[in-house]
């Protein structure tokens, strides 16, 4: 059965998009069938990291949701040659960067549930292992349903206030809807800060598990998310962070 796993934060910038291709590209390295579908229909992203414009034909996520495509037309190979060396597999269900499409829907909204609708066709249709749903930041209703449906919430913060505060109430909303499993990610940890002292604080105030502290890097910055770090520079500590996140997933839900 698949598994869906959402990636979410409570405000924007802390490097969700990122982590969502390159959580699904080590998930995949594993030779796992993943898909990735970029839900931040306001501000898309994700298919920059896997270097894929969608040509004028191509279906998106949109098409589906206020339109009559099927959801397995929208659903694009964008396998690295690593992955597929792997016989692991990944797939990206973009949505559109036309800044009419992205108005339309924010002017007209779309009905949430044909989006967990296609969550589940999606993965019976490409007998998918996992979905990385990458989630609109903030708490709204659709991010709120998918949340409800997913097996596994992994939640994305920096180490300022705002986050720590915004990210305790994801997380009891979180809570309230009966969400199995979470992970919590602390990205873009700075390197003056005491990693150990981050890690004990987060641990001690929400009481969920750590999934990762990943750090801030120049190296990280030059790729200027036109690229998967995780293949880029695979020995660095961010990338490593990734697949130790990747397997505790493994181990845990899948």
């Amino acid at each position: 059965m698949t598994k869906i796993v959402c990636v979410h934060s409570f405000r924007g910038g802390t490097g969700k998009s990122n982590l969502s291709a390159n959580l699904a590209t080590a998930l995949a390295l594993s030779g796992r069938k993943v898909a990735v579908i970029d839900t931040d229909l306001a501000s898309p992203g994700v298919h920059v990291l896997f270097q894929f414009t969608p040509a004028p034909d191509d279906a998106t996520l949109n098409d589906h949701l206020q339109g009559s495509a099927p959801i397995e037309s929208c659903c694009h190979d964008v396998t690295p040659a690593a992955v597929r060396a792997k016989a692991g597999q990944v797939f990206l269900v973009p949505a559109s960067m036309q800044s009419d499409r992205i108005a339309r829907l924010l002017r007209e909204g779309y009905e949430v549930e044909r989006l967990n609708d296609a969550l589940f066709q999606l993965g019976e249709h490409r007998h998918l292992d996992v979905i990385i749903v990458d989630t609109h930041p903030g708490i709204n209703e659709e991010t709120l349903l998918t949340t409800a449906i997913s097996d596994c919430l992994v939640m994305v913060m920096r180490p300022d206030s705002q986050d720590y505060l915004g990210t305790a109430v994801a997380l009891e909303v979180a809570q309230r809807l009966d969400v199995p499993n979470a992970l919590l990610v602390v990205n873009k940890l700075p390197r003056h800060f005491d990693g150990q002292q981050v890690r004990d604080r987060v641990e001690q105030s929400y009481g969920i598990p750590l999934g990762a502290v990943l750090p801030l890097s120049d190296e990280l910055l030059d790729l200027a998310s036109g690229d998967l770090a995780l293949l880029t520079v695979p020995d660095h500590p961010w990338s490593q962070g990734v697949i130790s996140l990747a397997q505790k997933l493994i181990d845990g839900i899948l």
